[in-house]
């Protein structure tokens, strides 16, 4: 489950940042704290998204 988990990471990880980044430029965050924090946010928010989904898509076996 471990390598499902790095592999759904890398696609959510990218997601949540990208989301967060238009989110943060939508608000008028655009100098670089505010930018990286938004990216920061997505990639560890993804750790949590992606071990439920790995965990949901390994119940059935």
């Amino acid at each position: 489950m471990v390598w499902l988990l790095f592999v759904l990471h890398l696609f959510i990880g990218a997601t949540l940042a990208g989301v967060g980044l238009v989110a943060a430029l939508v608000m008028g965050l655009d100098d670089v704290w505010g930018l990286g924090g938004a990216v920061l946010a997505g990639f560890v928010l993804a750790f949590p998204v992606a071990w439920l989904v790995a965990r949901g898509l390994n119940s059935g076996q």
